[in-house]
């Protein structure tokens, strides 16, 4: 057998080993079902229009600077506590309760009459979207088995960009925490992917070097460009959807998460 050269694998965990994005889009049409089946409206429809207004008021937003940098998305702000002591994270989190009302309130403006008030459904329905986003959470498939399988023959390292309480909220879910022997979280250290830095610190807690990692996650920009810029190679997950503009190629390409231990470089 071919000895390998890699000692360490760093994974990404959102939309790599846990279903983010669609996972949103779900507990959206579960939240929203109900009203568009009341109200004869097209519910896909209705949540192209929610989905775009979060973004819109994300980016129009205070904290807007502060959660790019460190990669909080416009949806985990519909479903995120915030927690935490820093002034950014206090503002995150005051901002947050007035950004949910305000998605639905202006989603459903032009849909009028409801039988409550709009700002009361709305109330209603950011708080409805917290707890099935929660529920809907998963893994893609087979993720916990490969991960405890590469965790026998690599030592395996977390890099996630978010707010620390939610992102560790979700790694708890995943049941994966203990294959890790260190997790990185963007918001913990103020610097995110695709900063170098953030690659180094990681390392650093594994006591390993660039040449002896190899990076795995679905983003261009952030996972396979900052991996890249710290002297690592990577593994791209190509998920077919990925809008994001790098000019920066993965060293090994995958379109599924299950590929990754049939890669040469890996066998």
């Amino acid at each position: 057998m071919k000895k390998t050269p890699f000692q360490v694998l760093i994974f990404d965990l959102d939309d790599t080993l846990l279903v983010d994005e669609a996972v949103s889009r779900e507990a959206l049409e579960i939240v929203l079902a109900p009203i568009a089946a009341a109200y004869h409206l097209e519910k896909e429809k209705l949540i192209e229009i929610v989905a775009a207004k979060a973004l819109q008021l994300w980016k129009e937003g205070p904290c807007y600077s502060f959660c790019r940098s460190i990669g909080i998305s416009a949806m985990e702000c519909l479903w995120g506590n915030f927690l935490g002591e820093s002034a950014e994270l206090q503002a995150l989190r005051s901002w947050a309760l007035s950004f949910r009302q305000e998605v639905f309130q202006q989603s459903l403006l032009p849909y009028e009459p409801y039988k409550k008030s709009l700002a009361e459904l709305s109330v209603q329905l950011a708080r409805c979207f917290e707890q099935a986003r929660r529920a809907c959470q998963r893994l893609f498939p087979q993720a916990d088995s490969l991960i405890e399988n590469l965790s026998h023959r690599y030592q395996l390292g977390l890099l996630t960009n978010g707010a620390p309480d939610l992102q560790r909220e979700k790694i708890k879910a995943s049941g994966l925490e203990s294959f890790f022997s260190a997790i990185v979280i963007s918001g913990e250290h103020g610097i995110g992917k695709p900063d170098p830095a953030v690659f180094h610190r990681l390392l650093e807690q594994l006591k390993a070097t660039p040449a002896q990692a190899l990076m795995i996650g679905n983003s261009l920009e952030r996972d396979i460009a900052g991996a890249h810029a710290a002297g690592v190679r990577s593994v791209w997950i190509d998920l077919g959807a990925d809008k994001e503009k790098s000019d920066v190629q993965p060293d090994f390409r995958i379109t599924e998460l299950v590929q990754l231990p049939f890669l040469d470089c890996l066998l």
